[in-house]
């Protein structure tokens, strides 16, 4: 009779779960620790949505919106130098979004203040040809 032990089937199961298992759990810690990736590119988004808007005059328009653009963008650059990606993320969005609402009511400020200067050069204009004479 052989002595010779071949693993049968039925043993080899445990090892192969707990190998399964292992990797898993490696795999698992590995996604954990890496995190979100640096947001670069929504950085830079941000940034030139508010530059966007400083040059578009929301800063005479909107400053209350401006300001809070600025400080969000502020906060998310502090945030991307702590390694801290969600939440630079976060901050960089929001800072983009209040830059393009302040932008938003700058425009519309200045189609207000088109639509009163022309509304007025119209009225002026009528008033001119009702004094002279026919």
């Amino acid at each position: 009779m052989n002595n010779d032990r071949q693993p049968t089937p039925h043993r080899r199961a445990p090892q192969a779960l707990l190998g399964a298992a292992l990797c898993g759990a490696v795999l698992t810690l590995a996604a954990c620790a890496s995190g979100p990736p640096p947001p670069t590119a929504q950085m830079a988004v941000a940034n030139a949505a508010v530059a966007h808007a400083t040059a578009a005059g929301s800063a005479e328009y909107a400053p209350t919106e401006m300001n809070m653009a600025r400080e969000k963008l502020n906060r998310a650059t502090t945030a991307m130098a702590a390694k801290d990606h969600e939440n630079a993320t976060r901050l960089a969005h929001e800072a983009q979004l209040d830059a393009q609402v302040a932008e938003a009511k700058t425009e519309a400020a200045k189609a207000q203040k088109a639509a009163t200067a022309m509304q007025d050069a119209g009225r002026a204009l009528r008033e001119e040809m009702a004094r002279q004479p026919r």
